[in-house]
C-alpha cells in the first residue's frame, strides 16, 4: 500500500490560479455584494459576474463537478475537494465557477436520470449559469424524514397533479425551476413510494407563502422559501427517473453534495486558523503576546489539529469514492464528514472570534456568518443524529457478538488459550 499526498504538477497550476483569482477578482464581491450571490444579475453585478464566469471558462475550470461530456473536466471527487477547499471561504466563489448548490447537485441528477428533452430544458441552462434550481424535499411535519413525508403526486390522465408543501426549498426565491419529490404510491414503502419531478416555479399552483432566511437575516432576505403546491398539474414527462425512484436519486444528490460541503468548510476552518494566529501574534495584553499565552497556545494547537484530521478525512473519503465509484460503499465515512462537519467549523470559529473580543463578536469581522454556519451545517442533507446512527449501524455490520459469556479479550481466557498455543510447540 502507498499513500501520496502530492498532486500533479498541471493540476497543482490550476490550483494556485484558483487561489490567486479568488483571492483577487471574487473575494471583493463578497465584499462589496455579500448578500446578492444568488440573485439574479443586473446592471451593476451582471458585467463583473459575466466577465469573471468567462476567466474561468477559458481556464477550463467552469463546473468542474461535471464530466467531460457535460463540458466539465471529470477532475473526480478527491481533486474536485480541493478545488471546494479553496472555493469555500467565498460565498460568490461557487456561482462564479459552477458549482453552487443546490445547482451541482440538480445538474448531476438530472444528467443521470434526465431525458435528452429534459436536459435541453433544464440542464443546459444550468450549465451555462444562466439559471438558478431549487430542492424541494424537505416538510414542515416531517423535517428530512421521508418516510413522514406528505406531499402527494396523483395520475390524472396523462398528467400527473401535486399537493401539499415543503420547508426551506433552497434558493426558491429566485429559481427558475424546483425538483419536487413527492409521494406517488402511499401503499409501498416510502423508500419505494416517492418520485421526483421537474417543475417551472411559474407554473400555477406553485406558491410560495414565505422565504425563510438564516440565523441573523432579516425577513425580507431569505432564499429558502415554505411552498405550497396547490394542485400544481405536470404533464407526465415532467417526472424526472422512473416512478419510485425518487429516494434512489436523492442519495445520489446528496453523496457528493456532502463532501463538497465538508471541504468548503475546510477553507473556513483553515481563514479562521490564520486570523486567529495573526491575532495572537498582534495583540499584547498584561506584558506579552497573545502567542506567549499558554491557554491561547493550547487553543491554537486544538485548533490546528482538529482542522488537519478532519482534512484528511474528506480527502480520505473522496479518495474512496474515486476508487470504488459506489457511493454506498463509502456512506460510513460519508456520514462520519457530514456529522464531524459542524462540530470542527464551530470549535475552531469560535476560538478564533473569541481570540478577537469585543472585536471579534462585532459587525466588523466575518465570525457571525462563519459561527452561524456551524449550526446550518448540522442540520442541512441530514441531521447529524441521523448520519451518526447510520456510521454505528454501518459499523456494527462488520463484528459479531462473543460467542460465550466473556469477552473475546477476556484475560484468564487469553492467558490459558496462550499456554495451550506454547505447549503444541
Amino acid at each position: 500500500m502507498a499513500w501520496d499526498f502530492s498532486t500533479e504538477p498541471e493540476f497543482e497550476e490550476k490550483l494556485e490560479w484558483i487561489r490567486r483569482f479568488r483571492a483577487e477578482r471574487v473575494d471583493p464581491l463578497d465584499l462589496l455584494y455579500p448578500d446578492r450571490a444568488y440573485h439574479p444579475l443586473d446592471h451593476e453585478t451582471g458585467p463583473v459576474v459575466r466577465s469573471l464566469k468567462q476567466q474561468v471558462r477559458d481556464q477550463g475550470l467552469w463546473a468542474p463537478h461535471l464530466g467531460p461530456e457535460l463540458g466539465g473536466r471529470g477532475f473526480g471527487q478527491l481533486k474536485l475537494a480541493l478545488i471546494n477547499e479553496i472555493l469555500g471561504t467565498s460565498s460568490w466563489a461557487p456561482v462564479i465557477f459552477g458549482t453552487a448548490a443546490p445547482d451541482t447537485g440538480n445538474a448531476e441528477i438530472i444528467a443521470r436520470y434526465g431525458t435528452e428533452e429534459q436536459k435541453a430544458r433544464y440542464l443546459q441552462p444550468l450549465l451555462e449559469g444562466e439559471c438558478f434550481s431549487c430542492f424541494s424535499m424537505t416538510e414542515p411535519q416531517a423535517g428530512a424524514d421521508p418516510t413522514m413525508f406528505t406531499t402527494r403526486a396523483e395520475r390524472d390522465g396523462d398528467d400527473w397533479v401535486i399537493t401539499g408543501r415543503k420547508y426551506f426549498s433552497s434558493n426558491a426565491r429566485t429559481s427558475t425551476f424546483v425538483i419536487v419529490m413527492a409521494v406517488t404510491d402511499p401503499d409501498v414503502s416510502p423508500y419505494k413510494g416517492m418520485s421526483m419531478f421537474l417543475v417551472p416555479s411559474d407554473t400555477p399552483g406553485v406558491r410560495m407563502e414565505r422565504n425563510v432566511g438564516l440565523l441573523g437575516e432579516g425577513p425580507e432576505d431569505g432564499m429558502h422559501a415554505l411552498i405550497a403546491y396547490d394542485g400544481v398539474r405536470v404533464p407526465g414527462d415532467a417526472l424526472l427517473g422512473g416512478e419510485g425512484q425518487a429516494f434512489a436519486i436523492a442519495q445520489t444528490r446528496l453523496g457528493g453534495g456532502r463532501v463538497h460541503h465538508a471541504m468548503r468548510v475546510v477553507g473556513q476552518c483553515q481563514r479562521a486558523l490564520d486570523m486567529m494566529a495573526e491575532r495572537a501574534l498582534s495583540r499584547e495584553t498584561q506584558g506579552s503576546r497573545l502567542a506567549d499565552k499558554q491557554l491561547v497556545q493550547a487553543d491554537l494547537a486544538d485548533s490546528y489539529a482538529q482542522l488537519t484530521q478532519f482534512r484528511l478525512m474528506v480527502l480520505y473519503t473522496a479518495w474512496q469514492i474515486d476508487q470504488f465509484n459506489d457511493y454506498k460503499r463509502v456512506r460510513k465515512d460519508i456520514a462520519a464528514i457530514k456529522f464531524l462537519t459542524p462540530k470542527v467549523l464551530h470549535d475552531v470559529v469560535y476560538r478564533s472570534m473569541h481570540l478577537h473580543g469585543a472585536l471579534g463578536v462585532s459587525n466588523e469581522m466575518p465570525f457571525a456568518d462563519m459561527w452561524t454556519g456551524a449550526a446550518v451545517m448540522a442540520v442541512v442533507d441530514g441531521p447529524t443524529e441521523v448520519h451518526k446512527i447510520t456510521v454505528a449501524r454501518d459499523l456494527l455490520r462488520g463484528y459479531e457478538a462473543t460467542p460465550g459469556l466473556w469477552p473475546t479479550q477476556h484475560l484468564p481466557a487469553r492467558r490459558e488459550w496462550a499456554r495451550k498455543q506454547l505447549e503444541n510447540l
